[in-house]
This record gives structure tokens, sequence and C-alpha cells, in this order.
């Protein structure tokens, strides 16, 4: 398929879902204000002179973090079809790795900043995957450090940031729902496009990569949401799981007919007391879902959902270390 023609359905689907993210920063939930006064103020991020420069004139000590928020979806977001310059990815790259450096384990992040963090993210979506997965690209791993500019190749320039900056980052966003959802809206979408596009004659290595980069980007978010809800009581932690579900029914409306679609809807049919559960065999299902629409074998498709199971395991018991 030309390039041009892949990224229109993308393009498309990127300024809907721009466009629900954008309304959901202008309310102002329960989950937004729930431990406000437990955390830091943003002025570590107003302050440093690295985040200013990047994220551009708008950013000024004494700021409200909800401003600050609009100031890096404004100055990160890139064209609508994929395409981020040199200057966006480095801005999201300067801010995620300012948080990252209050050290190992938990980070606070202003509620204010998680909904429009989630948003930035998600405009990174392939990006996202590669650093979650963790797999297939050795430009993410190599350029990851901070010092590390963003790359170009594909048009583009890409972001990347260690491992243990992301997963730090990832699980304060994540204590804001609505947010996680974001975040796990675009991992469904990107791994329904990388399974949609592997070809029809692969095979082994080409064949078996894309649902196992999937899953494994999967099991970290399912180990993202764990670790969210072990520090909540059981009422809250019910509250939180039933946000996400819905923030991912609401997401449904603005992604593409495909996998991800398919697999949203399954998870909309599913049983209510059922369906959050659903998100753990996620990587499973939608590769159960390919395989099928591609009629492959048995044998084949049964071993390749055994590595895909034992990939998502994997990752999940990486980020619950």
């Amino acid at each position: 398929m030309p390039k041009d023609s892949a990224r229109r359905p993308r393009a498309a689907t990127a300024v809907i879902v721009l466009g629900i993210c954008l309304a959901l920063l202008g309310g102002i939930g329960a989950w937004l204000l729930l431990g406000r006064e437990s955390a830091p103020p943003c002025g570590d991020l107003t302050e440093n002179p690295r985040v200013q420069k990047s994220v551009g004139e708008a950013v000024r000590p004494g700021m409200s973090c909800q401003a600050l928020g609009e100031a890096i979806v404004k100055a990160t977001a890139g064209d609508g079809q994929g395409r981020h310059t040199l200057a966006q990815a480095q801005a999201l790259k300067d801010v995620l790795t300012t948080l990252g450096e209050h050290g190992t384990g938990d980070i606070a992040v202003d509620p204010a900043l998680r909904r429009p963090l989630a948003l930035a993210l998600s405009d990174y979506a392939p990006d996202l995957h590669a650093m979650l997965s963790g797999i297939a690209v050795p430009d993410f791993v190599t350029k990851a450090a901070p010092q590390e500019p963003p790359w170009q190749s594909d048009g583009t320039y890409h972001l990347t940031v260690l491992t243990s900056t992301l997963h730090n980052v990832l699980r304060a966003i994540a204590q804001d729902p609505d947010a996680y959802a974001t975040l796990r809206l675009a991992e469904t979408r990107t791994s329904g496009q990388r399974l949609a596009g592997v070809p029809a004659d692969a095979k082994g290595y080409s064949l078996s990569v894309p649902p196992t980069e999937g899953a494994r980007a999967l099991g970290v978010l399912d180990g993202i949401a764990d670790s969210v809800t072990r520090d909540l009581d059981e009422q809250d932690a019910q509250k939180w799981r039933a946000a996400v579900l819905g923030g991912l029914s609401a997401g449904r409306a603005a992604t593409e007919e495909g996998l991800a679609a398919t697999w949203l809807d399954s998870l909309g049919s599913a049983p209510e007391a059922d369906r959050y559960e659903r998100l753990r065999t996620q990587g499973v299902d939608m590769t159960r879902l390919w395989a099928e629409r591609r009629s492959m074998d048995e044998s084949t498709q049964q071993g390749l959902l055994a590595t895909v199971e034992r990939s998502a395991l994997a990752a999940y018991r990486e980020v619950e270390a």
C-alpha cells in the first residue's frame, strides 16, 4: 500500500482523537482533583530552563498546572498525520526526562497534568508502542538517554526515553483513569495497525514479532494498571476500573474499522462482570482475531498464541517487580 494512502485513515483518526481528548482537558472532575494537595506544584517543570526553552515562552514560573498542560500539548503535537518536528519531539522528551529526574520508584505528577501528558504521548503512538514493547528497534534503546536528541527516519522525528523514566511517568499519569484509557486506546490502535500490516506471505520472525511486540506493550500497561489500583482501597479501585472501561468505550467511536475496533466491540459485548479482566488477555485475543482472519493453520496459530501469552506475562512481571 502507498505510504500516503496508509497515512490518511490514521490522520483522520488522529484528528478525531485529538478533538475528544482536548474536550476532556476542558473538564475538571473528581479524578482531576483527587490528590491535588499531596502532589507537588508543577514548578519543577515551569522553572526548569530546559523545559522553558523547548516548550516555549508560554512556560513561566507561577503558571497554573492546567495552563502548563495546555502548553505542553500545543508544543509537542504533530501535523495530524503522525509526523513531528525535532522541536516537538525534543519538547516532550525534555518534559518526560525532567519528571524522571525525581528518581526511581513513584513520582508525583500534578493531577492537572495527567490527561495532557497522556494526550501528548498518544500523539506519538508508534514511538510509545516501540518504547513499551522494546524488542525490534535498536534506536529506541541507544537514543533513550536524556542527552540524546530525537532522531529522524521515515519523514518524522522520533521520541524515546529511558524505560525506567517511561514506566515511572506512566504510573503517575495512570492515576487518572481517563488518562490511562487514552494511553490504552493509543496502544490498541497501533497494535491493530501493526498486525494488519504484516504481509500475507510472512513467516517465522516476520510473522511472530508484530503480535509479540503488541502483547508485550499491552502487558506493560497491565502492570501499570495493577500498580495503580494496588494503592487504592477496593471501592476506589473499582471506580478506577469502571472509568477505564468507560474511556475505552467512548474511544470506540474514534477508532477506524479493523482489528482494534473489532476487539473494542468484543470488550463492550462481554458480560460486565468480566469486562475488565478481558484487558489482561487483550494481546492474545487480538492475535487470535488476526490469525483467524489470515486463515492461519491451527498448529502455527497455537504456537504463536503461546508465544504471545508468554510475552505479555513477562512484560507484566517486569513492571510489577
